[in-house]
């Protein structure tokens, strides 16, 4: 019987032992959840009927989802985003426009990172992705490796919450909130983020500024009106639309999703000529990434079947009764909780498997008076998730992409370096979840003036 009672959190253990294994996330959190579907039939605590409701879980979470159509779409957008030298083509041209800034390659970074990142899925694919795309022309044009891998960082996290991120499609779809709201909702503390940290890399040229460079300008003939044609107007167009074509509501995900995909395969040809062998390349890229982030829906769907049959929904809600705390100070240790969590592990294992178990807890919370609305707080709660996660993604010593920063990066840019460029960026992040804290119509402001 006691082994009963702590079955769901016997669970969390070997699943936070197993996620160090390094064993793919997916087959750990079923195997976890089917393993201990088998110890509870042998100790005749869960029924041989209830493994029937397994593939049922499976196909609910997946194939009744209207959203998830939608992700590997926007997956292959970025994919083919990347492999058609777009990312270049919108840094040279963004480097072009804004040349007499100080720090404008950093600025041109940023831009990128909320731009293109979005659509790289997880978070290592963003930094890596922008590190090739930039780290060695900045490195060239003397940046001090920390302002550089400093700028990278910021940008690729950053990137990953702007829409139209995967993340707010999972996260959406995990507080039940309508996908346009949980868009909308980063837009405005996102653009503020940017801001400050393009003013801070504009602010650091001017104090520290960098010897010349000993590169030329390699396509300094080229007209400035090309470069906006084709390193902005194109990828940037595309972008747009996709978003708007979601926010509006004018169309499905899915099909709002297709027609960037498809619009993101055309400009593999302008970019890079008739090459199949890229859109192949692309396809391939796509598959693995899409079977990636699905095999960890599988597995979720599977663990947390097995672990609520055993009451770990009661977990969380425990965790809290008896505490004479305020709806605040749970949400700020739910928040904390996230933020830890991030050190270690991606967003997608997060949104799908740990904020699941919170979720009963963050349901019960009342912040209707102080927001506005439930489904505003709601709203407002999903972008200090998605902004939590951000900071933790760069905070060191664990920051999860300032180790996917490393591994891309040439070899003599040493962590530390990274660490020492990181740091004042934390310290703005920080600032801003102040700022989403304690005056929520940063986040709520846009979707209650366009979704009413």
């Amino acid at each position: 019987m006691i082994l009963v009672d702590h079955l769901p959190i016997l669970m969390l253990v070997t699943l936070a032992l197993l996620l160090f294994s390094g064993f793919p996330v997916g087959g750990v959190l079923a195997g976890v959840g089917i393993g201990f579907a088998v110890l509870g039939l042998a100790i005749d605590e869960f029924p041989i009927q209830s493994f029937f409701l397994i593939p049922y879980r499976i196909y609910s979470a997946i194939g009744e989802n209207l959203v998830y159509p939608a992700v590997p779409l926007l997956l292959f957008m970025g994919v083919a985003l990347e492999m058609s030298g777009a990312a270049r083509e919108l840094l040279l041209c963004l480097q072009k426009l804004i040349s007499k800034i100080p720090g404008n390659m950093c600025v041109s970074v940023i831009i990128i990172g909320l731009l293109l990142a979005p659509m790289a899925g997880v978070v290592g694919a963003s930094v890596a992705t922008i590190t090739l795309a930039a780290l060695p022309t900045m490195l060239e044009q003397r940046y001090r490796p920390e302002i550089a891998t400093g700028a990278i960082a910021a940008a690729g996290t950053l990137g990953v919450i702007a829409p139209p991120a995967i993340m707010l499609f999972f996260l959406s779809d995990a507080l039940e909130a309508t996908i346009a709201s949980v868009f909308l909702a980063p837009i405005v503390p996102v653009l503020i983020l940017a801001l400050v940290f393009a003013t801070y890399f504009v602010v650091m040229d001017i104090l520290r500024p960098r010897a010349a460079s000993v590169t030329g300008d390699e396509e300094s003939d080229i007209s400035i009106a090309r470069y906006v044609l084709r390193g902005f107007v194109l990828p940037v167009g595309l972008i747009l639309l996709v978003l708007a074509a979601i926010i509006s509501g004018i169309v499905a995900p899915s099909e709002a999703a297709a027609v960037g995909a498809i619009g993101a395969a055309g400009l593999i040809f302008v970019y890079r000529g008739p090459d199949f062998s890229l859109l192949k390349q692309a396809l391939h890229r796509t598959m693995i990434l899409t079977a990636m982030v699905f095999f960890v829906v599988l597995g979720a769907s599977i663990f947390s079947l097995v672990f609520r049959f055993y009451g770990g929904d009661d977990i969380a809600e425990g965790l809290f009764d008896g505490l004479a705390i305020s709806d605040f100070q749970i949400l700020l240790i739910i928040l904390l909780i996230l933020f830890v969590l991030g050190f270690f592990i991606d967003w997608i294992e997060i949104i799908l498997v740990s904020l699941p178990i919170l979720y009963p807890v963050i349901r019960d919370l009342d912040f209707a008076a102080y927001v506005g609305s439930a489904p505003l707080a709601k709203v407002w709660i999903a972008a200090l998730i998605a902004l939590v996660l951000q900071t933790s993604f760069l905070t060191p010593p664990f920051g999860f992409s300032l180790f996917f920063l490393k591994g891309a990066a040439p070899p003599e840019i040493n962590i530390m370096q990274i660490y020492r460029g990181v740091v004042p960026l934390v310290a703005m992040q920080l600032m801003v979840i102040g700022f989403v804290l304690f005056m929520p119509q940063i986040v709520i402001w846009l979707p209650t003036a366009l979704l009413n």
